[in-house]
């Protein structure tokens, strides 16, 4: 992760938003007898909704659909600014009494509308900015989500725009052949290609569509040109070009020589010669080229756009009748809200990358005196991330030893009496050497304790006396101006961790496989100071299946802000407590039972649910799609997450033959007298309740 300097890094502005109640605190406290006392405090009163929105960028990455209202809690605008909000708590709480489980894919389907009229909008301004006498033709990339509801709307709501769809596979060809049925829209038909993927995108003119077949590999010519003779129809072609100019970063290999997709310029002269030679050049009628996704600089895209169209012009020279360009993905998204040229931001915003756009085509096309090309754009990521965000819960937490330790005994060993002076003696003039103590005495403590010189019960107590002198130190490090080098990790190591109901392979995969940010924050109890930094771990039996990479405005930050628990008062004896009581402390997770703690990830709509796996066999999420109306909203689908029985059918196991399995082992299990038949009938019945259960946790 790169560094940024406070001044490449855009302030946000937030709005003037009153907190109109404050929510009560329970303050768990551990006494001198060992019991366990609560008592209700108030939030800070310095603390506002202000505070929320500058700590958790909302403004930044959020404009115009996601802010706070003054009950603390995100509030969702699916129409942007030209429309009314919906509570997201209270929504999460309205379809939690539905019985639709937590984590929870919410898609707002307005979003996606409003973000289709942006893009469209964004492109007749610029076309009558620069008086550019051609259109404009936005598709959608499938492969950014294939959920057949999202495609089923994006059509409908493109509709008006004469919006297609782009295929990057066969399976994709055939969901754009049954679902784009708008008169005029376009069909790019775009990655590997054999004969039949190619005579059904040629035949498919036959039924009104305007297919363009986009040549990626020298291959596919000959098996065009044949495929065009057999059928008795001229296709419409096109010629993906490999760009010298391309971006920085994880995609920055799309383009170049040696991407993946694409004809060199020697390739692109080599089909108009064969295209020539079968008399089909005029088929070739559009230049297409990719140089990423995400792209973050304005810079990058006025230097491919500069490039393209200059091939273009040479092309329509060359003889072909040019008539598309198509500039590809890459269109931004602000993750981060920083409004810069970070990986997970840009520094342009929808209408500057219109503008652009038109006016270097415009400029290339009138130096050549040849007619502007109808321009086409593939930008997934800017249409479908906004309008899906994913809630979870919290199910518990884990915190390292914090508090006033108790005072040493002069009979405690001599390791244990260092670490306490440490303790007493940090200060903000010697903080730093005395992390390099208490982190010598605990290296110590565990040397000791392998060669039986230290008992269990004292590695512990040096243990929690080390924690207590980083908690110390570290409180220190956050007033200082500037922090050590050698204590920046500190506060990653002193984080605590919060449990939750997800599986970032199945919801999140690309924060595990490319770093990915997404915002994550609270949908609730935004008017109260978030006391806790901690970093967020997943229910799968994996050590990547967690989150420890947050958006922050000058880098990325390894810990989340977030609220303590509000558990239930509870003793050391209730069932399931998770309290571990050592030296009259209070060590380790706070319980089960707590209130419920919604967490939200912002801007997931793209790629997230295709490219999930099935790590630990936690499936599809439960998703619902709203729509605002004027009393509210309405629920539009509701497409259930998958049950154990499914995911289980996914790996070849059916689930009568594990339920019989089960049942004999009962069964001898019986004969033998190892179990009762009332434990071996609850053994089934909960065995097979769960095939029919959701596969995440339930409250």
């Amino acid at each position: 992760m790169g560094a940024r300097s406070t001044a490449a890094k855009a302030g946000s502005e937030t709005g003037a938003i009153e907190a109109s109640d404050r929510s009560t605190v329970n303050v768990v406290k551990q006494t001198s007898n060992g019991t366990v006392e609560t008592s209700g405090s108030r939030t800070s009163a310095t603390w506002s909704i202000e505070k929320s929105e500058e700590l958790y960028r909302i403004t930044g990455w959020g404009e115009p659909y996601f802010s706070i209202n003054a009950a603390g809690h995100v509030t969702v605008s699916p129409e942007g600014d030209r429309g009314g909000s919906l509570d997201l708590f209270e929504l999460v709480n309205a379809l939690k009494q539905r019985n639709l489980g937590l984590p929870l894919l919410i898609r707002f389907s307005d979003i996606l509308e409003d973000r289709i009229e942006r893009l469209n909008a964004a492109f007749a301004k610029a076309i009558a900015r620069y008086n550019y006498p051609g259109v404009y033709r936005g598709v959608y990339p499938v492969k950014c989500n294939q959920q057949r509801h999202l495609v089923e709307a994006l059509v409908k709501f493109g509709k008006p725009h004469q919006f297609g769809l782009e295929a990057g596979s066969k399976p994709e060809l055939m969901i754009a052949l049954a679902t784009l049925k708008t008169p005029g829209a376009l069909l790019i038909c775009n990655g590997y290609k054999d004969r039949e993927y190619i005579e059904m995108a040629i035949l498919a003119q036959q039924l009104g569509q305007t297919p363009i077949i986009v040549l990626e590999q020298i291959e596919e010519v000959p098996l065009v040109i044949e495929a065009g003779r057999k059928l008795g129809i001229r296709p419409i072609l096109g010629v993906r070009a490999k760009l010298s100019s391309k971006d920085v970063g994880h995609w920055g290999t799309s383009a170049g020589d040696r991407a993946k997709f694409g004809l060199t310029i020697p390739e692109i002269l080599s089909t108009v010669e064969q295209l020539s030679a079968a008399n089909m050049l005029d088929s070739l009628q559009l230049l297409h080229y990719h140089i990423g996704s995400q792209i973050a600089s304005i810079a990058v895209v006025k230097t491919a756009i500069q490039e393209a169209s200059q091939i273009y012009v040479e092309l329509a020279k060359l003889g072909a009748d040019m008539k598309y360009l198509d500039v590809g993905g890459g269109l931004g998204v602000d993750y981060d809200g920083s409004k810069t040229n970070f990986y997970a931001s840009k520094n342009y915003n929808m209408q500057n990358y219109a503008n652009d756009v038109i006016a270097e085509v415009k400029e290339a096309c009138d130096e050549r005196k040849l007619p502007v090309p109808t321009l086409i754009s593939e930008s997934g990521r800017a249409i479908t991330s906004h309008q899906s965000v994913l809630v979870f819960d919290v199910l518990s937490t884990s915190e390292v030893p914090s508090g006033v330790p108790e005072p040493v005994q002069e009979t405690e060993h001599l390791i244990i009496r260092n670490l306490y002076e440490t303790y007493e003696s940090i200060t903000v003039e010697n903080y730093q050497e005395a992390y390099h103590d208490a982190t010598q005495f605990k290296a110590e403590a565990l040397s000791l304790f392998n060669f039986g010189y230290v008992s269990l019960p004292e590695r512990a107590r040096a243990e929690r006396l080390y924690w207590v002198c980083c908690e110390k130190i570290l409180a220190i490090a956050r007033q200082q101006e500037y922090v050590p080098d050698d204590l920046e990790d500190l506060e990653k190591i002193m984080a605590s961790i919060y449990y939750i109901n997800l599986s970032v392979f199945q919801s999140a995969p690309d924060t595990w496989a490319i770093d990915q940010l997404f915002p994550i924050m609270p949908i609730h109890r935004l008017d109260e100071e978030p006391t806790k930094r901690a970093t967020l771990a997943d229910l799968t039996c994996d050590s990547d299946g967690k989150i420890d990479q947050f958006i922050d405005l000058k880098d990325v930050k390894p810990v989340l802000e977030l609220h303590s628990l509000k558990s239930e008062v509870r003793s050391q004896e209730s069932e399931g407590a998770h309290s571990l009581i050592t030296n009259n402390q209070q060590l380790t997770t706070a319980p089960h039972s707590h209130e419920p703690y919604y967490l939200g990830m912002f801007l997931v709509g793209t790629y997230q649910e295709i490219m999930g796996n099935l790590h630990n066999l936690f499936g599809d999420t439960n998703a619902v799609h709203i729509h605002l109306t004027p009393k509210g909203y309405e629920i539009e689908h509701v497409v259930k997450g998958d049950t154990m029985t499914e995911v289980l059918g996914y790996v070849q196991y059916d689930s009568e033959d594990l339920i019989e399995s089960i049942r004999q082992q009962t069964e001898l299990a019986l004969r033998e007298k190892r179990i009762t038949l009332q434990d071996s009938q609850l053994l089934l019945q909960n065995y097979e309740r769960s095939l029919s259960r959701y596969t995440y946790l339930s409250a």
